[in-house]
């Protein structure tokens, strides 16, 4: 039985993750950005003794400081941080022609800058583990080699949030903890749409597939759900 924290678990692949660990009885720290919001987690939790939600929202340094100081110094063998935003509309957005740059500055915060806020609040539980896992979400949108124009803001930040994980595996390196940044599949949850590749289940599954098989050796790496890894 392990200790896991999700964060970003209200709906798709958070939420999917939750249950799925629950369901194996590990005990789960369900992070929620509006706990008053989360019916679907407290949906899941009400039928679980092994779901605790905190509110956290990755996007407020004060939030997740908070939930650090109310989890404390208990032991936390995985984070997955999957909370994220697309960065609005593609075309009216994101464009070359209509970037909306409030939207880029709070998907920063959102998608690159929490996630390493994140890691400094719980480094300490990862540590007291002895073999912690530290997964962030990225997406294929982020790396270089993907061929894809447009999406400047969701892409750029994903990219940012990619090297946040490489620079953290780096000064970690003699740390207990296993950093690794993972792309979930083009996902059919709110975000990716129904006309997406796969299930949340799916991802879920593969997602956790590759956090048990990874070793220190494997920290700083970029996965594919599917286990593959995934060029830069």
């Amino acid at each position: 039985m392990s200790n896991v924290m999700i964060v970003g678990a209200t709906r798709g692949i958070g939420l999917e993750l939750t249950k799925q660990y629950a369901d194996e009885g590990n005990n789960v720290i369900a992070c929620a950005r509006d706990t008053d919001a989360a019916t679907l987690l407290d949906e899941l939790a009400s039928g679980s003794d092994n779901i605790k939600i905190e509110q956290l929202d990755v996007a407020n340094p004060s939030s997740i400081e908070a939930a650090a100081g109310r989890i404390g110094d208990d032991t936390i063998d995985t984070i997955i941080i999957v909370a994220g935003a697309v960065g609005g509309d593609p075309v009216n957005q994101q464009s070359i022609d209509n970037i909306d740059i409030e939207e880029w500055h709070r998907n920063l915060d959102t998608n690159t800058i929490g996630p390493l806020l994140v890691a400094r609040a719980f480094k300490q539980n990862l540590v007291t583990s002895g073999n912690g896992n530290l997964m962030i979400l990225s997406s294929q949108l982020g790396a270089s080699t993907w061929p894809m124009g447009g999406m400047y803001i969701y892409s750029t930040t994903k990219a940012a949030v990619g090297k946040v994980g490489k620079i953290l595996s780096l000064d970690w390196a003699a740390e207990p903890i296993t950093v690794s940044i993972m792309h979930p599949g083009w996902v059919q949850t709110d975000m990716g749409g129904p006309q997406a590749e796969i299930t949340a289940e799916e991802s879920a599954s593969g997602i956790r597939n590759v956090i048990e098989g990874l070793s220190k050796e494997d920290s700083g790496n970029f996965y594919k759900w599917n286990g593959e890894i995934h060029p830069w």
